[in-house]
């Protein structure tokens, strides 16, 4: 089995689930440390004739991370590819056996196990608290509707305040989200590198949050970990 990876996540867990399948992968693909595959442009910019030239008999992808001319020019050339898509929690788990199976696991992988129970045990939040999630800055993106990182969030008593916004990904002036009136305002570090001196100060007198993107949007070995990890930087902006 030959697999080509267009989406970080999902290149994570092949690797770490299937050793040796990964035949290449995306220059965004960051995980596992020292992953040693041919490297295929970018996400939405992914180089489709040295994908071809590879020869896979697989390519993953998903419907938000990459762009439908992109998965249609794989397939016209007679490339199999599976298309993920993935909203919630339970869904990310769902797609990450069918991703694994689909590239020759033999068993369901330990650390799929281990995520599940995670978010299986969360205990009910003392109380919810309301958010807005930016992404990017130079305009302001904040999390809307229907997204991955908001169902994360809102299971970890996190309510986004722009969830009921008719775009995934709404650009909204920084003086609205500041009017929004926020309880916490949620800052990963990807897409955007939100870090302590770029985007708090954007935000005076309200409590930020600076969480790790991966465990934010990520959906692999990493949701073992994002519920303490998430929970953690959470509760040290409010208190």
């Amino acid at each position: 089995m030959r697999v080509v990876s267009l989406v970080p996540s999902l290149t994570e867990s092949v690797a770490r689930t299937v050793p040796g399948a990964l035949a290449g992968a995306t220059d965004w693909c960051t995980h596992p440390a020292g992953l040693d595959v041919v490297r295929v442009g970018g996400t939405k910019n992914p180089k489709i004739e040295r994908i071809l030239s590879l020869a896979p008999d697989l390519v993953i992808a998903n419907e938000e991370e990459n762009r439908a001319p992109d998965i249609e020019a794989l397939r016209s050339a007679g490339v199999d590819v599976l298309v993920t898509e993935v909203r919630t929690v339970p869904q990310a788990f769902g797609e990450l056996a069918r991703v694994l199976a689909a590239c020759g696991a033999g068993a369901r992988p330990r650390w799929l196990d281990e995520a599940e129970q995670a978010w299986s045990a969360l205990p009910p939040p003392e109380r919810r608290t309301t958010a807005v999630v930016p992404i990017w800055r130079r305009p302001w993106m904040v999390l809307g509707r229907d997204t991955f990182a908001g169902d994360v969030l809102a299971r970890l008593g996190v309510d986004n305040l722009y969830a009921g916004h008719h775009d995934r990904y709404p650009k909204v002036p920084v003086e609205e989200l500041r009017a929004a009136g926020p309880d916490v305002v949620v800052l990963p570090d990807e897409p955007y590198r939100f870090t302590a001196d770029d985007g708090p100060d954007a935000f005076p007198g309200l409590p930020c949050a600076l969480v790790d993107g991966r465990h934010l949007t990520w959906y692999g070995p990493s949701l073992a970990e994002a519920p303490r990890s998430l929970g953690e930087a959470l509760r040290a902006a409010r208190r």
